[in-house]
This record gives structure tokens, sequence and C-alpha cells, in this order.
């Protein structure tokens, strides 16, 4: 394979898999997105680690094997993989730091481990190290360097806090909870009750606590001031109001109602955040 069919590997990927950050690369100008591509391919890889062993020692190997190709790509090597050889080419073209691989990795740790996040500290922690560092990545390859730091922080909290929403029925289908154990004892929840699968009132509670802290970072993101030529790499955050928008209806059952939103309508939250400038 060429690099050109390494990148486009990366592309297709991206577009099967993360569809908001898909959607957010196509506001960036052509001439970087193959390398916006990389970054969300390598994300990806690193994000589904847990959820493709059926033991943890084994997402651990996994993600060595991914702490060792950033650490080669950084010593002027790339292994044998579409995505690491892409990936090699993005970080020498735009001068990405190490420390944000390293932090991603390390923090995709947690997704292996069973034991629940202590508090919200925690949870925000880990949501600013996986979704917050993409974004800072992706602010440097559009040309931020640090510019971008503190709304790729707020808006990477938001977008990780309702992903965690999203994807909170298939989490409490392998006994995961990835929630804070915080947030359950305000609500007199038990984990058990999360396991089985039920939907109670309780449950609902969890959810208004959770929006509420992804409504505070998402605020605090819109204020940042981000240049115009910067926003792509935050637009993810742009249908943070969407997904809430749904989670928050009547009735709603994460166990029974979807979450997703149209491609329409991210595309037009998108579309609305570059036209004013923040998400």
């Amino acid at each position: 394979m060429t690099l050109t069919d390494d990148f486009l590997s990366c592309e297709a990927l991206v577009r099967k898999t993360d569809r908001d950050r898909y959607l957010s690369s196509l506001f960036a100008p052509s001439h970087v997105r193959r390398h916006l591509h990389a970054l969300y391919a390598f994300n990806y890889e690193v994000a589904k680690t847990a959820d493709t062993v059926s033991q943890p020692v084994m997402g651990q190997i996994r993600l060595q094997w991914w702490r060792d190709a950033v650490e080669e790509i950084y010593a002027g090597a790339a292994r044998n993989h579409e995505v690491v050889r892409a990936l090699a080419e993005t970080v020498r073209d735009h001068d990405l730091p190490h420390a944000l691989f390293d932090a991603l990795i390390d923090a995709r740790e947690n997704d292996l481990d069973e034991a629940p996040f202590a508090d919200w500290a925690s949870v925000e922690a880990y949501a600013d190290a996986t979704s917050g560092h993409v974004m800072r990545l992706a602010a440097r390859i559009l040309g931020a360097q640090s510019r971008a730091n503190e709304g790729a922080g707020e808006a990477g909290i938001a977008y990780a806090l309702v992903g965690l929403l999203r994807a909170f029925p298939f989490h409490a289908s392998r006994r995961r909870l990835m929630l804070p154990i915080a947030a359950l004892g305000d609500a007199a929840l038990s984990q058990e009750q999360v396991f089985s699968g039920t939907m109670d009132s309780k449950i609902t509670d969890v959810f208004a606590q959770v929006l509420r802290r992804t409504r505070m970072h998402w605020e605090t993101a819109r204020k940042g001031k981000i240049p115009r030529a910067f926003l792509p790499a935050l637009l993810p955050a742009a249908s943070v109001p969407l997904y809430a928008k749904i989670m928050t209806r009547p009735g709603f059952n994460p166990f029974r109602d979807s979450a997703e939103i149209a491609v329409h309508r991210c595309q037009l939250a998108m579309l609305r955040a570059m036209l004013r400038g923040r998400i």
C-alpha cells in the first residue's frame, strides 16, 4: 500500500465509525483533512480497545502496542500498519506533541478498569485526556498550536460526557459503569439497578446530573474565543445540545430509545457553528 492508500483507509474507517468527527473534518481545509482522518483513526483504534478484548490484560497489551508505535514514530520509524504510517506523516508535518498521545493512551486504561470513577473530577479528567486531547491535536493540525487548548478541553469534556450517556446501555450490558459512583449515590441508584437494564426514575436523575455538567462545560467552551480557522477541531461538540435534547425528552428510556441524531441535523449544527464562529 502507498501512503495515499493509508490515508484513504483512515478516511474510510473514520467515516464508518466516527460520524461526528468525520463530518467536522469536512469543514477543514482540504489539504489537512487527511491528517485529521489519521488522527481520528488512531483515536478510534485506541478507544475500541476495551470493546475488543475479553480480559483487561489483553487490553493493556494492545494499548502498549500503540504506546510503542507512537514512541517509534517520534524516533523516526513507523510500524507496518496503515494508521501508524498515516499518523507518522501527520506527526511530522504538524509537530504534534508526544505527551498528548501518551496521555490519551494512558487515559484509555480506565476503560479496562472494572471499578467505576469515584467522582466528577475523575470523570472529567478522563474526558479531557481523551476527547479533549483529540481536539487539542486536531487544532494543532489546523495551525492553532496551543491557542485552542482551553476551548478544546471544555468542548472535549462536554462531548465526552454526552458520549458516555449515549453509550450508557452498551456499558450497562457489559456491567461497566463509566459514570461517577458519586452520581449514583446522589440519586440513590445502585450499580445493580443500572446493570439490570430496567429503566427507573433514578436513572433519569443521573442523566440530568450528567447533562447539567455537560451544559456547564459546553457553555464555557462557547464563550471562548477560537479563531474560525481552528474551529473545525471543536465542531463535534456542536452536536452536544442535539443529543441532550433527545435524552431530556419526557419518557426517554436509554435502554429502549435511540439517542442518535440525523446526519443532516448534525451537519446543520456544525454549519451554524462555523457561521457564528463558535460551537
